[in-house]
């Protein structure tokens, strides 16, 4: 088995950016889901509210961002003194909030009024105690650092929609980090401990999906094929704690390094049984 894609979301709900080879931190991939738009109070926006966020191309310039929307070019740069306290779910973060000029153009673009964010150096998150032993540094990812998906699950998936007559859907509907090519559909529910590259992740938590998967990852609009609906016939979760369809496995890095395109994945350690399912004929 080996690695195909990795990608970063340096905008939180933004569009993913290929990368060929990338720094693992203890906290995630460098550079991923570092900035965010918040409404005025602080809480996290994404594209299960605001699907055009899809549209949204990021990337890191020193001491900020360059935003690129439709045509529409910004660049935020963060004055580290001036902050907002977010939250992301159930966790709250003291953030380097972008200047009012940034703020008031990114309003315009959406329509209404949002608020970027940095999760600078003075930041600090950390989640995911129940599952991953102690809590893990994260980013402004929905809960964990790192998200891995595998090839031969997803085309499994699409062996199930074209079955329902709806379209095969891309990798990118799930919005991972690091995709492995293999050959057993859904084996990824026994892997307990991986070395990627020589680098060690935990695969602590599967991942509920959302309303998101809908949604094409270039425009935002829900079109093509349901991945929940396709889900639904045999990864839908029996266990209350993580409720809903289940695609892909939330993973904690337990060392660092570089990994890179074509990365070899060994099994370090297998769990004795798979996540229970709800079987629907």
């Amino acid at each position: 088995m080996k690695v195909i894609g990795l990608n970063i979301h340096p905008l939180k709900s933004g569009r993913a950016i290929p990368q060929t080879s990338v720094d693992i931190d203890i906290d995630g991939l460098r550079g991923d889901r570092r900035f965010m738009l918040t409404d005025p109070d602080g809480g996290f926006i994404t594209q299960r509210e605001l699907q055009s966020l899809a549209q949204v191309e990021a990337s890191h310039v020193p001491g900020g961002v360059a935003l690129a929307m439709n045509g529409h070019k910004l660049t935020a740069i963060f004055d580290p003194t001036k902050r907002l306290d977010v939250r992301v779910w159930s966790s709250d973060v003291n953030a380097a909030v972008a200047a009012d000029h940034v703020n008031t153009t990114l309003s315009g673009w959406f329509g209404r009024p949002v608020r970027l964010v940095f999760m600078d150096a003075q930041a600090n998150r950390a989640a995911g105690e129940e599952w991953a032993g102690e809590a893990a540094p994260v980013g402004f990812s929905d809960g964990f650092p790192v998200l891995i998906t595998t090839m031969a699950s997803l085309a499994d998936l699409n062996v199930t929609l074209i079955s329902k007559g709806q379209e095969p859907v891309g990798m990118d509907r799930f919005r991972t980090n690091i995709l492995v090519d293999n050959d057993e559909p859904w084996e990824e529910d026994f892997w307990e401990s991986v070395e990627i590259g020589g680098i060690v992740f935990d695969l602590v938590k599967p991942c509920a999906r959302c309303i998101m998967t809908t949604q094409d990852q270039m425009t935002g609009e829900r079109i093509g094929g349901n991945p929940i609906q396709g889900l639904a016939e045999k990864r839908m979760s029996a266990d209350r704690r993580v409720p809903g369809v289940l695609f892909g496995w939330n993973a904690v890095p337990r060392t660092t390094g570089k990994l890179g395109l074509g990365a070899e994945v060994k099994i370090l350690k297998h769990r004795e049984e798979r996540w229970p399912m709800k079987i629907r004929a």
